[in-house]
């Protein structure tokens, strides 16, 4: 098998309502930027993944992407991984590529891609990970509407300037939902995004008041509350607190998580598929993890195709523990957030989503909806 051609579109799929995320303080998001990749073979088996688009970064490196992977075997992915990695160097993450790989892998054997990767699960607990800073009674509202629907784990979002703030929030969600729902905290001080407006930057000494303070609110973890290099630190905080320190989304390639494994930075760690290395390198970034007794509960905030990517990962390693599940209503939505998708993933009764089971990535692309809200670049 050969790739014969590849199509790249840049699309934006409008929101139901604006979002302002928390990670960008200042900006109003109306729609869900997505670079979307589709791969062709001479057996007419495709691939597709998607990765995060916000204008024209992709244009010069989809075109340099089809002149390297044309006339290649799909099957042969470290090699693929070796271009990709090379591919860095121009300065955008292209590791969603090595997915629609994957994707064409698992069509060709029949199989969806967690099976052949190891069958760890076929579903997996989900928290509804919300984005929007809201005032304590109104996240404590939205806590109580997602505990309604199933969801038994709820992600708040910590990026207050004053902390005590932050705080706030959670006690007002942990007195609405009660002991029996998982609440987690996401600081988002990994990579600050700078630009709009001043945001909250927390050092050392801040993150360890703030992990002290939630341990009495019987938080399960405190996500990248530190640079996410900052390896020192993080070790430093994770030995000196009896909360779980979580992060990695965007850190990136093996080296990384060697050192955040092996300097004891995480108990868990989140390295995104589409955003980390694709699924062969986070496959061994989860053994790493396995080996240090480290969690693997990847971070899933892009799309659709982004998500069904990370739930094969999710279904294959057995240290995975919780699928993170974009949703706060009423901008952020599963319709817009799977616009690119035939059917939204959804949670079923229990609180779990199911690992897609169909071949490959187990979902279908809706290239019309594709085509009509995006443009083709190659």
């Amino acid at each position: 098998m050969v790739i014969t051609d590849i199509h790249c579109y840049v699309c934006h799929f409008p929101l139901t309502a604006p979002f302002r995320p928390s990670w960008i303080p200042g900006y109003e998001q109306t729609t869900n930027g997505a670079v979307i990749i589709r791969v062709f073979t001479d057996e007419g088996i495709e691939g597709a993944c998607a990765g995060v688009a916000f204008a024209g970064e992709w244009k010069g490196f989809a075109e340099l992407l089809k002149a390297f992977l044309v006339g290649r075997d799909p099957f042969r992915v470290e090699d693929i991984v070796g271009i990709l990695r090379s591919a860095k160097v121009i300065g955008v993450r292209p590791w969603f590529v090595e997915v629609a790989m994957w994707d064409i892998i698992g069509k060709a054997c029949g199989q969806p891609v967690y099976r052949l990767l190891g069958g760890a699960r076929d579903r997996v607990k989900a928290y509804a990970s919300t984005g929007e800073l809201r005032p304590p009674d109104e996240m404590a509202r939205l806590a109580q509407m997602l505990v309604d629907e199933g969801f038994q784990a709820i992600k708040l979002r910590l990026r207050r300037f004053d902390y005590r703030e932050d705080l706030a929030a959670v006690e007002a969600v942990r007195i609405a939902v009660g002991d029996d729902v998982e609440i987690m905290v996401d600081a988002n001080q990994a990579w600050r995004i700078h630009g709009f407006m001043d945001y909250p930057r927390w050092d050392l000494k801040t993150a360890l008041s703030v992990a002290r303070a939630l341990e009495s609110l019987g938080v399960s973890w405190l996500e990248e509350p530190l640079p996410m290099r900052d390896f020192d630190g993080l070790s430093l905080l994770r030995g000196s607190t009896s909360l779980r320190i979580a992060g990695g989304e965007l850190n990136d390639d093996m080296d990384d998580f060697r050192e955040l494994l092996s300097r004891g930075c995480y108990d868990i760690i989140q390295p995104d598929v589409t955003f980390s290395g694709g699924l062969s390198l986070c496959k061994k970034i989860a053994s790493m993890a396995e080996a240090y007794n480290v969690v693997y509960n990847p971070h899933t905030w892009t799309n659709g195709l982004g998500m069904a990517a990370n739930l094969q990962i999710m279904g294959a390693v057995p240290n995975c523990t919780h699928c993170e599940f974009p949703y706060d209503p009423p901008g952020w939505v599963p319709e817009t957030r799977d616009a690119m998708l035939t059917e939204p993933l959804v949670v079923d009764g229990e609180g779990y989503v199911k690992i897609p089971d169909g071949p490959g990535l187990g979902v279908a692309v809706d290239w019309e909806k594709v085509e009509a809200h995006g443009e083709r670049i190659i």
